[in-house]
């Protein structure tokens, strides 16, 4: 071992593998899903799918899963909910919606499910994330970190 390295250097590599064929972009539409859809679609909507033509980077269809009864109300957001996933891209990327019968997405943890914690719950987790640099990483990480500790077994 040669000690700690970046996290950045290895997030590549483990996402590739862990994402496969659909790559780092499916992967960033995942995680911000809810950033991109908004609190109106995040609970009932999920992207399950991007596929580009072969050797092409533009004229993507994705494909979102959604609740059946949902999907009619869905499709008359399709052309807005194109242009916030071109948006979170930075180019025309998605062309085209393909929308799938799924069952609903697992709901986003409510605040309302989180116990309080403890000064010393609080101390260790800042202490855990205290050696980060980036001021936006360490807030992600300390968020995630009293949600995981607060959240109610």
């Amino acid at each position: 071992m040669s000690g700690p390295r970046r996290l950045s250097r290895t997030v590549a590599t483990v996402a590739g593998q862990a994402l496969g064929r659909k790559g780092l972009g499916f992967g960033q539409l995942l995680s911000q899903w809810d950033t991109i859809v908004g609190p109106d679609l995040t609970g009932w909507t999920r992207p399950a799918k991007l596929s580009f033509p072969r050797g092409q980077q533009g004229d993507a269809t994705l494909t979102v899963e959604t609740v059946g009864a949902r999907a009619i109300e869905l499709q008359h957001q399709l052309p807005q909910l194109i242009e916030r996933v071109n948006g979170f891209f930075g180019w025309a990327a998605v062309s085209r919606i393909k929308l799938v019968q799924a069952m609903p997405a697992m709901p986003p943890v409510q605040s309302h499910d989180l116990r309080p914690l403890t000064l010393e719950e609080t101390k260790e987790v800042a202490a855990t994330v205290a050696h980060v640099e980036d001021p936006v990483l360490k807030a992600a990480l300390e968020s995630l970190g009293r949600r995981m500790a607060a959240t109610k077994k």
